[in-house]
């Protein structure tokens, strides 16, 4: 019971001196930039309702924490960690998500290309297993690109609805496709493949890029 009181005493402490007050990060770029791989009007959904929400309910959820911790009330900080985690997730995701997108698409060059072809052969290999890995996701999720830290090496990995990358997996984000249904029903349907497949002819290689150098550095 006393090692409860000392963990909510320092939850409390910490969300003392934290101001709750994520914001909606803008576009990079217009809401039609990216057409016609992805609409305007899906755009505009993703980020202004669906990212705009879960800033709001994360938000909400860690000024409950700061009331519950304040309280001494371990069974609401416990409560709270799935909204925490969701939305929390959710915000870290779709930040990392509109700054790999870019009207300008490309392809990858200097550090970042030379450990893709390290570690995947080739650029198509790896756009290929990313693909798989992507629309393997059952139900809503996340297909990612990341740097192992231990190994040194560019992994995939598929994470289920808005777990963060990082914090689940230990792997730094370097690229991620949304495949939840609302970032490109509208526009492809059910067909999943054919949303993964395009995605690539817009994403920020160079963006990419300087998260692998500060990751690997």
């Amino acid at each position: 019971m006393l090692g409860l009181k000392r963990g909510l005493l320092t939850v409390s402490r910490m969300t003392s001196s934290v101001r709750y007050e994520h914001k909606l990060p803008p576009l990079p770029y217009k809401s039609n930039a990216l057409e016609p791989v992805i609409s305007c009007e899906i755009m505009e959904l993703h980020h202004q309702k669906h990212h705009n929400a879960y800033v709001t309910n994360l938000n909400a959820a860690e000024a409950k924490l700061k009331e519950a911790a304040q309280k001494g009330d371990i069974n609401a900080v416990i409560a709270l960690q799935p909204a925490l985690k969701f939305n929390g997730g959710g915000h870290i995701n779709h930040s990392i998500f509109w700054q790999n997108l870019s009207p300008n698409g490309g392809d990858p060059e200097g550090p970042l290309l030379d450990a893709i072809c390290k570690d995947f052969g080739s650029l198509d290999n790896l756009k290929n297993k990313m693909m798989a890995i992507s629309n393997g996701v059952q139900g809503s999720g996340w297909g990612w690109l990341g740097f192992n830290k231990e190994t040194k090496r560019l992994q995939l990995a598929a994470c289920a609805n808005q777990d963060p990358l990082e914090a689940t997996t230990g792997l730094v984000p370097l690229l991620g496709i949304d495949v939840w249904e609302h970032a490109y029903y509208l526009q492809y349907k059910n067909v999943r493949a054919d949303y993964t497949k395009k995605i690539f002819e817009i994403i920020n290689w160079a963006d990419v890029n300087e998260r692998y150098c500060k990751a690997k550095n």
